[in-house]
């Protein structure tokens, strides 16, 4: 739900310009610094959860020593680029969402990824819980395994999809620092929602195939011209037909029926939407083909969060973080298992 009183939209306003600022500020700490800027961003119990297999925390002790001292040991010209930064109300708090990049020479290993000496680019997705002035829960969606693929190896079967550094929005106005139209706001949340609905009304078990996808009422609500920005291993589509060729329809075929909607965020902002869960989606994976991988018949739960561009009537396009090294562990397949073994081959046996 949108707040409409000129009051939270004032908060709201507010704590968009605090995470962007805190946040940057935090992306270009070093050793000195870290701990009064994690003090001056995060209340003192907040909860951290992310990525895998960084996952879930609490306090500003787990939080420096697990994320950003490891992450600024690894990346020590590390900086933040938002691509997308907006905020709303939704379940009785106040939520910042972004989108973007870290950028830094990967100097040291980071998780196990061995350094390149090249610049590295960490996409992210985020959800920041802001209360009385500072982030009481961070979700933050690093696309580890896109860190592993600029390292130099690829652990999982061809993207469908392009591979690519995810571009920002085409009307180059993300950063949603000011107030929006409350209007617009709630406009652009229904149509998301109404979008996700024809998603979760579709039946997989009819069987109808690629053309039941193109032909379903989804196509009243995606643009002729829309982007889907998938996560490493699934790939960017372009147009609805790409977006059910490179997933969709492999996704659904392999996740039929999955239960959806189990969001704690569900917020508009002007022209931007989003969504996301932890998890987001809960399913069994009974078929074949996604990701090159064969039926497990076991049940997965699915962090994802989903961003909006609503442009001329229509959704434009879809940033998709997705904490797909998570869900391949749930199917059986261990990311970083197979990365070490592979860059530990012909060294020598201790």
């Amino acid at each position: 739900m949108i707040e409409t009183m000129s009051t939270a939209v004032s908060i709201h306003s507010t704590n968009k310009v605090f995470v962007h600022q805190a946040l940057g500020a935090l992306a270009e700490a070093t050793p000195a610094t870290l701990e009064a800027r994690l003090a001056a961003a995060y209340h003192a119990d907040a909860e951290w959860r992310g990525s895998h297999p960084l996952n879930e925390m609490r306090g500003l002790v787990a939080i420096a020593a697990r994320v950003w001292r490891p992450l600024l040991e690894s990346f020590p010209d590390l900086e933040r680029r938002d691509l997308i930064v907006m905020g709303g109300h939704s379940h009785g708090t106040d939520i910042v969402g972004t989108v973007g990049h870290y950028c830094g020479t990967f100097r040291r290993d980071w998780l196990s990824i061995p350094a390149t000496g090249r610049a590295v680019f960490l996409r992210y997705g985020e959800f920041h819980v802001v209360e009385a002035g500072k982030i009481r829960q961070s979700t933050m969606l690093i696309d580890v395994l896109d860190v592993i693929r600029q390292a130099g190896f690829w652990p999982v079967a061809p993207s469908l999809g392009i591979e690519e550094q995810w571009p920002g929005p085409i009307t180059a106005d993300g950063i949603l620092l000011a107030d929006q139209d409350p209007a617009v706001s709630a406009a652009s949340l229904a149509q998301t929602l109404a979008m996700q609905k024809t998603l979760g009304d579709y039946d997989d078990e009819k069987r109808a195939g690629r053309q039941g996808l193109l032909e379903m009422p989804q196509k009243q609500y995606w643009h002729p011209r829309m982007m889907w920005y998938g996560p490493c291993g699934i790939g960017t589509a372009r147009g609805l037909s790409g977006f059910v060729d490179h997933h969709q329809l492999p996704f659904r075929l392999a996740f039929p029926n999955r239960r959806g909607g189990n969001h704690y965020v569900r917020i508009g902002d002007g022209a931007y939407s989003a969504t996301g869960g932890w998890p987001s989606v809960l399913a069994k994976h009974t078929g074949g083909g996604f990701m090159g991988l064969p039926p497990t018949g076991r049940d997965v739960g699915m962090r994802v969060m989903d961003f909006y561009l609503h442009h001329q009537g229509l959704i434009r396009e879809n940033w998709v973080p997705l904490d797909i090294i998570h869900l391949l562990l749930q199917m059986g397949v261990d990311v970083f298992e197979r990365m070490q073994d592979f860059f530990r081959r012909g060294a020598l046996p201790e």
